[in-house]
């Protein structure tokens, strides 16, 4: 599938997309948006596919954020299902059953940094800054920024980040807990590539329940999550992937997964 506005590349199990508007900094227009639907359509639809890698072209952002001179002369209804594709988008990719993983390579400001939320973690280069600053321009995060960020990083931190519009280092984000590792910008996809090449050689079966109890049980109440957590489990000892992954530990041998 061709796509204008991004680029998606498929090696071995892996899928790399890449926000494809260097000249506007990667900026978030509907029909960015809408490219990236489609994209996550087709790594949802091949099954050779693994996990992706959502990544920016250039070497300045991510992801700059939405595209303001594309909302700035919106109404509240036209405003509303702007906000409302880019949810229904970012909510996608929170919902997928295969592992998806942000290289936040520059600017993730906004809506760029609510889409590397949206992802299950996030690597950064040195040179990466995120931050939500809609406040700066009369509004307030739109894609799902004032949900998402405070479970990640707590709610002190988030109120201070959204209501102060200031942008923090990857060093600072990595503290927080906003990003898990960052690399030298050069560095950044080689490593991103290592660490999504040994999550897609476990069982597909596997990583679909556990990102099912992980996304499913984070805002359930504990024994609730708990209970999720057991059915999911007890499914996997339908899979032929257990089966083998059990045999072969007690045999001492790699495991050979069909999935």
């Amino acid at each position: 599938m061709a796509f204008e506005n991004l680029l998606f590349e498929v090696t071995g199990k892996v899928a790399l997309i890449t926000m494809n508007r260097p000249k506007a900094l990667n900026a978030l227009n509907s029909d960015l948006l809408n490219d990236l639907s489609k994209a996550l359509d087709e790594l949802e639809a091949n099954d050779g596919i693994k996990g992706a890698i959502i990544t920016g072209a250039g070497e300045k952002a991510f992801v700059a954020g939405a595209d303001i001179s594309q909302m700035a002369p919106y109404n509240p209804e036209q405003a509303r299902g702007y906000m409302l594709l880019g949810q229904q988008i970012f909510n996608h990719i929170e919902s997928i059953e295969k592992p998806i993983m942000a290289a936040v390579n520059g600017f993730a400001l906004g809506g760029g940094n609510e889409l590397c939320m949206a992802c299950d973690f996030r690597y950064a280069s040195t040179n990466a800054r995120f931050g939500q600053p809609e406040v700066n321009l009369g509004i307030m995060p739109g894609f799902g920024g004032s949900q998402r960020l405070p479970r990640l990083v707590g709610p002190g931190i988030a109120r201070e980040l959204i209501f102060s519009g200031n942008t923090i280092t990857a060093e600072e984000a990595l503290r927080i807990g906003l990003v898990n590792k960052v690399f030298a910008q050069d560095k950044l996809l080689e490593e991103s590539r290592k660490i999504m090449d040994i999550i897609t050689s476990k069982p597909a079966s596997a990583l679909r329940y556990c990102k099912a109890s992980l996304v499913r049980g984070q805002d359930e109440d504990i024994y609730k999550a708990i209970g999720l957590e057991r059915e999911l489990v007890s499914l996997c000892f339908a899979s032929e992937d257990q089966k083998e992954g059990m045999s072969a530990f007690l045999e001492k041998r790699p495991a050979q997964f069909k999935s």
